[in-house]
């Protein structure tokens, strides 16, 4: 795998995202680099005096913590004005892959409580076709794992349980495992009939698929930053 984007278009993207803020007060706070950006470049603004945050995970909240932003917790807020958060691919419709970060669960949560969801990429997240790039991944119980993962090998090439880079088992803040799902050259040629059967196998928690909760995605790569809307239905 690669070392990631470039430092510059991430800030880019941050950049970027700040003026879909608004006079927004209650936000949501992703997870990964792109997101881990947009916490840095909140911190960095006056506004940020004025609003709270739910972070998506351990490590976006202990990040927010550090720079001085105020967090909540969906317990104590109706809902969420806007959510900013990244993803691993973005096909066309604005269909996302999500979970390399291994928080796609608490990042579907805090997305559907947002009045709006915004992704902020770089350009190397945009697919044709989700799958084409990066593993589903599927949250699971660690009492389903065995039986969980022989029903997945029927439904993808390749499933490999997620591990550290210290080779110890994932776990993900829910204390629960994560299994990859590969697909074959291309993609995934139905993500949603896909998505309908790892769902329906028990044991499974959450999928990486993120299907029309995007409002918008904010892209950034060295010729600028552009915006994807999804089309309209």
């Amino acid at each position: 795998m690669s070392s990631g984007p470039d430092h510059a278009l991430l800030e880019a993207v941050a950049e970027r995202a700040m003026a879909e803020l608004g006079d927004a007060t209650r936000l949501g706070l992703g997870t990964g680099r792109a997101a881990e950006a947009f916490i840095q470049r909140l911190a960095r603004d006056p506004r940020k005096t004025g609003v709270v945050g739910v972070p998506t995970s351990e490590r976006s909240a202990e990040l927010a913590r550090s720079l001085g932003l105020t967090l909540t917790s969906l317990a104590d807020v109706p809902s969420l004005d806007i959510a900013f958060d990244g993803a691993d691919e973005v096909d066309p419709s604005c269909a996302l892959t999500k979970g390399l970060g291994g928080a796609m669960l608490r990042e579907r949560v805090v997305a559907a409580e947002a009045l709006r969801f915004v992704v902020l990429v770089t350009a190397e997240k945009i697919v044709d076709r989700l799958g084409a790039r990066a593993p589903l991944p599927v949250e699971v119980a660690p009492f389903a794992l065995a039986t969980a993962t022989r029903r997945l090998e029927r439904l993808s090439p390749r499933v490999e349980r997620r591990l550290t880079r210290g080779g110890e088992n994932f776990v993900t803040d829910n204390q629960n495992a994560v299994l990859d799902l590969y697909a074959g050259d291309g993609g995934w040629a139905d993500p949603r009939a896909l998505d309908r059967a790892v769902r329906s196998i028990a044991g499974v928690v959450d999928t990486g698929f993120f299907f029309g909760m995007a409002s918008l995605v904010i892209i950034a790569d060295h010729g600028g930053v552009r915006v994807l809307t999804p089309p309209a239905l």
